[in-house]
């Protein structure tokens, strides 16, 4: 099959699930897109866990043109470690997509487990996730489905065990459609999070071991905030103390020393008192070490 290589930037979004299967037709994404509508299908009614990112809105999306208005909710969880404009974005994409939409209040950080910061962090944060959106699905009837992909680690992670101890489905991944794929879907689709840079959660910016705490999630989100206020995309802030190390892709490099005067003060704004560029650039690996977690240990 072919695979889809033409700019499909500015496409208008699709209606139906048939526009969709047309723009991928004869491609090697065509049957894998087919398996999610006919996972979807199956599920019936679902309760879409919305980041705001790729995956998620991309979930939400399909979900909504398989299933109808009336079957489909995006929920959004809502805490310190949500960086402050997501909610907006997730909102604005369910209007726009006429997907209804719920934000939720959780609860991690009066989680001293969480706190903590160990490996299994993103267990806890999953944990209190589902205590919120699984009576929302079993009032609806529902399944709670969220937006990991064939692309992520095979290997069970923290946060994707909780999420299946608890009745959570993974309709990406079971359709075997890659992050690359997801991409290519939702620009086909005309989403405009198709090129969204990837992202994760606040306290992703936190070493293990370290505790993680409101001021903390605060300081990182100001400078994340600040740092794209001049124009760059991709950021993260790893905290380090009174530290904090900045990653911008490598191309950026050279505009990030341009404007070093203008991130030194976004950050001692934020409350640190040393900045440091990381010369590595971005990588989404580069700071907390992937580690087995041993049921035991929960």
């Amino acid at each position: 099959m072919d695979k889809l290589t033409s700019n499909y930037a500015g496409w208008v979004s699709v209606k139906d699930t048939k526009s969709l299967l047309k723009r991928v037709r004869g491609t090697e994404i065509e049957p894998k897109l087919q398996r999610l509508e006919a996972i979807l299908g199956d599920l019936g009614s679902v309760v879409v866990g919305l980041s705001g990112g790729v995956d998620s809105t991309l979930l939400a999306f399909v979900a909504r043109l398989c299933l109808g208005y009336n079957r489909v909710v995006a929920v959004t969880a809502v805490s310190e470690s949500l960086p402050r404009e997501e909610l907006d974005l997730c909102e604005e994409f369910c209007s726009d997509h006429d997907i209804e939409f719920k934000a939720v209040r959780t609860r991690e950080l009066e989680n001293e487990r969480y706190v903590e910061n160990s490996p299994l962090r993103c267990y806890f944060c999953k944990t209190e996730l589902f205590s919120e959106l699984t009576p929302i699905a079993i009032d609806r009837g529902a399944v709670v489905v969220l937006g990991v992909n064939a692309s992520d680690d095979p290997d069970m992670r923290p946060g994707q065990r909780a999420a299946v101890e608890r009745g959570g489905r993974f309709p990406l991944r079971e359709a075997d459609i890659t992050k690359t794929e997801i991409r290519e879907l939702a620009r086909v689709s005309g989403l405009s999070t198709w090129d969204k840079p990837q992202a994760a959660c606040l306290a992703s910016r936190v070493p293990f071991g370290t505790p993680v705490t409101i001021g903390t999630l605060s300081s990182i989100d100001r400078v994340e905030r600040g740092v794209r206020g001049l124009g760059f995309r991709q950021i993260r802030a790893r905290h380090h103390g009174d530290l904090v190390r900045l990653e911008f892709l490598l191309e950026d490099l050279e505009m990030a020393l341009k404007v070093s005067d203008e991130l030194v003060s976004i950050c001692k704004a934020a409350g640190y008192r040393f900045v440091t560029l990381d010369l590595e650039g971005f990588t989404s690996a580069s700071f907390q070490v992937r580690s087995a977690v041993p049921s035991q240990d929960l």
